[in-house]
């Protein structure tokens, strides 16, 4: 009998901790679940948040490139026209700014376009662009870019040959001094290549004229001009890109926090 007693007391007994070791488990499990779900709710909102801040970047960016191709254009339009090195027809220059009014809309448009695409073939081709990574450099490439618009309505040569192979050798000195990167070198070709043939249609066409052309149409300096500007423009739109790099690493930073905290707070309840 004691030890039936006994056998019956040991049962009971083993009985009892394994049904608190099964209801410790749920509970454990269902802590676990519940931080299982606290983790994912705020990793979804911290990547549609992501998603939100880098759209707003992305828009920000492009309304700051279009801005300064409006403000170029302007500034750069009316030298040339005070120069009398571009004509257009009368009736155009009794417009806003003497100018015509789709060129500083355009060249916006072109220069957020450029200046989007070059971090943006950065990341494509795994080069990351770190030659003169700041705002300083930006600005003496706007303003190296400007004197190179200047030089070419100002400068007299005996041939347009001489002043089309300086303008090039300052626009090369420009990628060579602000950029030194292959894509940016291809991309400034490109922008040369495809604004000149626009250029060239655009004048064939009679919408304005250039006085004295030698290249078909236009000036043969012409491509010069459009490759530093896809130069300068993509310098300012990879500083834009690096700033708004640096504010998603901090939104980054921001919800990883977070999250710890939360992490803790559950752990300890």
């Amino acid at each position: 009998m004691p030890r039936l007693e006994e056998h019956c007391w040991s049962r009971s007994c083993a009985s009892r901790v394994e049904s608190n070791n099964f209801s410790g488990g749920n509970w454990v499990a269902s802590r676990a679940e519940e931080m299982m779900s606290i983790v994912t709710t705020v990793l979804s909102n911290a990547y549609g948040s992501l998603h939100s801040v880098r759209a707003a970047n992305l828009i920000r960016r492009g309304l700051v490139l279009f801005t300064v191709g409006v403000v170029l254009a302007l500034v750069l339009n009316l030298l040339q026209l005070q120069r009398n090195v571009t004509l257009f027809p009368e009736e155009v220059m009794a417009t806003l700014f003497s100018s015509a009014w789709w060129i500083p809309l355009c060249c916006g448009t072109a220069a957020a376009v450029v200046g989007l695409l070059y971090p943006c073939i950065d990341s494509h081709l795994g080069e990351p662009h770190k030659f003169k990574r700041e705002w300083a450099s930006v600005m003496r490439c706007i303003a190296v870019f400007v004197g190179i618009n200047h030089a070419s309505a100002k400068l007299h040569f005996a041939n347009n040959a001489q002043l089309s192979l300086t303008l090039a050798a300052l626009s090369l000195g420009l990628w060579w001094t602000f950029d030194r990167s292959r894509s940016g070198f291809g991309l400034g070709i490109g922008t040369a290549f495809l604004a000149t043939v626009i250029t060239q249609l655009l004048v064939y066409n009679g919408v304005y004229q250039y006085t004295y052309p030698d290249f078909l149409y236009v000036r043969s300096w012409l491509p010069c001009i459009f490759f530093s500007g896809g130069v300068t423009v993509g310098n300012i739109g990879r500083q834009l890109a690096m700033s708004a790099q640096m504010c998603l690493i901090g939104l980054l930073i921001h919800f990883q926090i977070h999250n710890c905290a939360l992490s803790s707070n559950n752990s300890m309840v």
